[in-house]
């Protein structure tokens, strides 16, 4: 298995992830978390797999020093374009995950890794590289696409030969992720490299509620609910992703 990157997928990628109430619930939850504990100073920030640049831009709009990677070059080239409308700046790398450390020169107050790991052959791979670029007393924003989640969907649907066989990967060209992130496991990983602080759910309801119910729901009143329950102890391990913001060991 190798790394999946978006080269000819970006405008289904556009659609599929921003073009609903999805995308716009995830916005707001990683928005408001940022918004919690970035200080009000200009930082340096990296998004990794930086797509086509929402979160970026959101952060540039606040006064920050932006800088996105991202390996797809149609996906780059359309956040070049959602930039320059926007009238912002940042600096844009093309290159995978594997060769940014050769790129930058020093650590960055916040790394942003959103929706990345899942796509990753071998996700733990790249948690060296996050604390490498990740100053001492800076921040870690990583979301990941939940096994829990996928599990208790399929467990809704009645799936049960696929939980049996452990089938839980995304076909070649699905925009399912290939690899659903165990966050037990992850945690794991991520061991003493790592303080996990505060943790979100991404759609903890949204993604159960029977179509017909989706079709009738005012985006507000989801993204109000959503914002409300994403770290109730009942249901934020029930997000399709989940959102940890994280400090390196040691760090303020």
């Amino acid at each position: 298995m190798q790394d999946r990157h978006f080269d000819a997928l970006a405008s289904r990628f556009a659609e599929k992830i921003y073009g609903g109430a999805k995308g716009a619930i995830r916005l707001a939850v990683l928005q408001a978390d940022l918004a919690e504990v970035l200080p009000a100073k200009p930082l340096r920030i990296l998004d990794i797999g930086a797509g086509l640049g929402h979160m970026a831009l959101w952060l540039a709009e606040r006064g920050h020093a932006v800088t996105l990677a991202e390996p797809a070059a149609p996906m780059l080239d359309a956040a070049r374009e959602r930039f320059a409308l926007a009238g912002q700046n940042a600096t844009f790398i093309q290159a995978p995950w594997q060769e940014l450390a050769g790129q930058i020169q020093q650590p960055y107050d916040l790394v942003l890794c959103h929706a990345v790991l899942e796509w990753l052959a071998e996700p733990q791979q790249i948690l060296p590289l996050l604390h490498q670029l990740t100053a001492t007393d800076g921040w870690l924003s990583l979301a990941f696409y939940n096994r829990d989640a996928l599990v208790y969907r399929n467990l809704l649907k009645g799936h049960f030969r696929k939980l049996r066989g452990d089938t839980l990967a995304g076909e070649k060209q699905s925009l399912t992720p290939q690899r659903p992130i165990d966050p037990r496991q992850l945690e794991q990983q991520m061991g003493a490299h790592w303080q996990i602080g505060k943790r979100s759910g991404v759609r903890v309801f949204h993604d159960y509620m029977p179509s017909e119910f989706q079709a009738r729901a005012e985006l507000a009143e989801l993204l109000e609910m959503e914002l409300a329950y994403r770290r109730h102890p009942a249901y934020a391990g029930l997000g399709r992703y989940l959102h940890w913001l994280c400090r390196p060991q040691g760090g303020n």
